[in-house]
């Protein structure tokens, strides 16, 4: 077997007991073609040197990693789709496979997506669109790339079946994806259980999390409190990266957030191509619930609805003081979100604030491609020429910039020898706007030819190089 002694098996959520997820077999699929695999991951969680044929055994067939869970869990929960309250959902077609460390320590999950029926498949089939799967790809690399704290797609197969979706031409080519992350501990799992009334297992979740997540709450005289303390800000600051990243994720339903703060489960989504406010991802989406300037306080509610879960096991006062934290967090992680986006320095909070506010009604009134904004003036005064000479040149020459421009000259460029990396010498960035998105998949889909797909994976490769946005930061290499 060629598995390192950096792979570290640790399979922790089995012990929670039959509550928490139930025993599911893996689809058989008839055919077993990799068309994804996270190298750089694999790597780093002691699977970088495995063969083909145990690639294919273990993310693909799901074959147990040695030493690990025994057999395949769907995890329960509940969760608020829309703002409804649905108990009928779990893992329709997905499980819980394994669990390592990482070097640092860390617990990560490897869960499935297309993986096959399961007791909360309902009338699904439990497959996942190789588009879909290819989607997933690019989401989770960009992001990541961003600056984001995201899951990680760690393996695709295409699995020869053919599908019937109403949403896109049918029948659609098939895929199964694994994903790692740091959690599948999801707001909706604490939903369920206070759902039946179980204190009992809401505390012996929470107890499971703060072990293993945020184990800072775990000294704390009022446990749950600190707990939901430490969740809010993690997802303030998932929020304000997102927002950052110009992302819409789409359906921030409570089953679709988890307690590390960390972006995971990607259907519909997109990127900002313009800044608008009420840019929505999903076209299911009417009311715009979700939309890009919503997504900080639909985070805040569905931390809402975890407070009211954790009510069972904590006091109300104590919860309600944790989460009215909420808000002040979010305020000081956006401008962070920012200004390590544009590799600058922070200086004071209230200047900062308004620096992002001055910069974001620039970019709506002139309408610049977002991402290039944050491409062209990276680490502020040490690209000035660059954005001088660049395809956006006019607007920052203009009146109307002046102001913007005179809070990029005034902060330190942090580590500015990134500039020196040669995706700096392109005239535009990678950016993944869905325009993009679907002119990767037609070729794919038309004549099996994955060149721009694979070209445009290296250009992502190459802006998380240069922007380095993860050094230091949980959850990034």
């Amino acid at each position: 077997m060629a598995f390192s002694s950096a792979y570290r098996p640790d399979p922790r959520f089995a012990s929670l007991g039959d509550e928490f997820g139930d025993g599911v077999d893996p689809a058989g699929f008839p055919q077993a073609t990799l068309r994804y695999w996270n190298g750089r991951w694999a790597q780093a969680v002691g699977l970088g040197d495995l063969t083909g044929e145990e690639k294919e055994r273990h993310f693909h067939r799901f074959e147990p990693l040695p030493d690990n869970q025994e057999k395949p869990l769907a995890l329960r929960y509940h969760g608020h789709q829309f703002r409804t309250y649905n108990p009928q959902i779990g893992d329709g077609r997905g499980f819980l496979f394994g669990q390592v460390r990482d070097g640092e320590g860390r617990l990560l999950d490897f869960g499935t997506k297309g993986s096959g029926r399961t007791p909360y498949s309902r009338t699904g089939d439990g497959r996942l669109t190789l588009k879909g799967a290819v989607r997933e790809v690019l989401a989770t690399e960009m992001l990541e790339a961003l600056g984001v704290y995201t899951s990680k797609t760690f393996a695709v197969y295409e699995t020869g079946e053919q599908l019937h979706r109403g949403d896109e031409p049918s029948p659609t080519r098939s895929a199964v994806l694994t994903r790692l992350s740091h959690s599948h501990v999801r707001i909706g799992m604490f939903q369920r259980h206070a759902y039946f009334d179980r204190a009992d297992l809401v505390e012996r979740l929470m107890d499971y999390a703060i072990e293993h997540y945020h184990p800072e709450a775990g000294e704390a005289q009022d446990r749950p409190a600190a707990f939901l303390e430490r969740v809010c800000r993690a997802s303030a600051q998932l929020a304000a990266q997102w927002m950052a990243a110009g992302f819409v994720h789409g359906v921030l339903n409570t089953d679709n957030l988890v307690v590390t703060g960390e972006s995971f489960d990607y259907g519909p989504w997109r990127f900002l191509p313009h800044f608008e406010p009420g840019f929505t991802a999903a076209y299911f989406d009417e009311t715009g619930l979700y939309a890009y300037a919503r997504q900080p306080e639909s985070v805040f509610w569905a931390l809402q609805q975890l407070a009211g879960a954790l009510s069972l096991v904590g006091e109300r006062d104590s919860l309600i003081e944790a989460l009215s934290k909420y808000p002040e967090f979010y305020k000081d992680e956006i401008r962070r979100a920012f200004l390590h986006r544009l590799g600058l320095a922070e200086t004071d909070l209230e200047a900062d604030a308004q620096f992002v506010t001055d910069l974001l009604n620039v970019i709506r009134e002139s309408q610049l491609p977002w991402e290039s904004v944050f491409f062209d003036w990276f680490c502020g005064a040490a690209s000035e020429e660059r954005a001088k000479t660049g395809p956006n040149a006019m607007v920052y020459g203009s009146d109307s910039f002046a102001r913007v421009r005179a809070g990029l000259m005034a902060r330190d460029g942090v580590r500015p020898e990134r500039l020196e990396h040669r995706y700096f010498q392109r005239e535009t960035p990678v950016h993944m706007t869905i325009d993009r998105v679907e002119g990767l998949w037609a070729p794919v889909h038309e004549k099996d030819d994955w060149t721009l797909y694979e070209k445009t994976l290296a250009g992502i490769g190459e802006a998380r190089e240069a922007y380095d946005l993860g050094r230091g930061r949980k959850g990034f290499l």
